[in-house]
């Protein structure tokens, strides 16, 4: 895959996915506060929308990032934040550092049957008393031989209650702070780990996110993924992929929100004349939609970076910050235009409004953004 006729082509077959194999659930998904990983997984990757940028000998496909790219804009087109998040903990957060830091044997026990998508894997870093703040971190493993005992409390864990095995950041040593912690793979059935609860959310109804308690739970402790005591520095690496996901997705999610809002105000008329006479109003969707195409060159730029071995932190911080707050007034606009039918549970803006106000709290808030680009320049916050 190379030319863009070929990306064309991938974008046609990923939208067509989309449409008959997930927007006929999507209901009955929200619903019902979940949907099937272990059955719609294995359609992704029929389809090759697992691991685009992996290695093809773990069941990669080998695409350059610009796959990538086109796939979470047009998953993220069909409405299904819930089930988008879940598809993006397989590809983004839970498997980055198995797939860069694991050994080979690591690979082929959990990075292969989650990129077939016969295995179901989640991130399982906050925990009730740190959000944020990873490096108050409490959930401790501590090496008994060849195993880690691992106690603790994990909570908000996208994929919760179905996954097979969970990418976990716990400490593995007394050192305080962001030192002294490590990644480690949680198979799940394993004795002493309990999912405590399916919490139940404002929003991204459609995923199960689940509370979990680890009672000296044993694990091997050649599940570390990378080395021992790099755990902080490798999810930190591991949250830079997530956050760009996050930007990628939320460009699809706009872009077919605003194009809907417009279709709406070609054909709602309101005394005498449709809602795209009025001019304060496609002025505000023309900015809008200016804003969204900002951020798709942004994301663009990352892409090229990424290719040429530049850092792009800063540039996935500002796109994260812009990409969170660019769903909300775009969430916000469409519900005004659609006005008492905007505010109804049977439109799509009531979902939409509700499911959007995550992107600026999860994988790191606003105010986190914000903190690490004042650092970045050189202030003290």
């Amino acid at each position: 895959m190379s030319d863009q006729k070929d990306k064309d082509v991938f974008r046609a077959s990923a939208r067509r996915f989309v449409e008959t194999e997930m927007a006929p659930h999507a209901q009955e998904w929200e619903d019902a506060g979940f949907f099937d990983a272990h059955e719609l997984f294995p359609k992704l990757a029929e389809q090759g929308l697992l691991g685009l940028n992996y290695d093809p000998e773990y069941g990669g496909q080998g695409a350059d990032l610009t796959y990538t790219l086109i796939a979470s804009e047009e998953l993220s087109r069909g409405g299904i934040a819930g089930v988008n998040m879940a598809i993006a903990v397989q590809n983004h957060m839970a498997t980055p550092s198995l797939h860069d830091l694991g050994t080979h044997e690591q690979k082929q026990q959990f990075l292969v049957p989650a990129l077939a998508g016969e295995a179901v894997a989640a991130i399982a870093v906050t925990e009730p008393g740190t959000g944020s703040d990873v490096a108050k971190l409490a959930t401790s493993a501590v090496r008994d031989g060849d195993d880690w005992v691992i106690s603790g409390e994990k909570t908000f864990i996208t994929n919760g209650t179905q996954a097979d095995w969970y990418c976990m950041l716990v400490r593995t040593s007394d050192e305080g702070g962001h030192r002294g912690m490590s990644q480690i793979i949680v198979p799940r059935p394993s004795p002493g780990f309990e999912v405590v609860r399916k919490l139940d959310k404002l929003g991204n109804r459609s995923s199960d996110t689940a509370e979990l308690r680890l009672e000296n739970v044993r694990v091997p402790v050649a599940n570390t993924i990378g080395e021992i005591g790099r755990g902080f520095q490798q999810q930190m690496s591991q949250f830079v992929v997530e956050r760009f996901s996050a930007c990628a997705g939320s460009v699809g999610a706009c872009t077919r929100a605003l194009e809907r809002t417009r279709e709406y105000m070609h054909t709602r008329e309101v005394f005498g004349s449709p809602l795209a006479d009025r001019q304060y109003l496609v002025f505000t969707l023309t900015e809008l939609a200016a804003e969204v195409e900002l951020l798709r060159a942004l994301n663009r730029q990352v892409v090229e970076k990424i290719a040429a071995g530049e850092d792009v932190v800063r540039d996935v911080t500002v796109g994260k910050l812009t990409a969170g707050r660019l769903l909300r007034k775009v969430a916000d606009f469409a519900v005004q235009v659609h006005g008492g039918m905007g505010y109804m549970e049977e439109n799509w803006t009531a979902r939409f409004f509700r499911d959007t106000r995550l992107t600026s709290i999860g994988g790191g808030a606003d105010e986190v953004m914000l903190q690490v680009l004042a650092r970045q320049d050189g202030f003290r916050v």
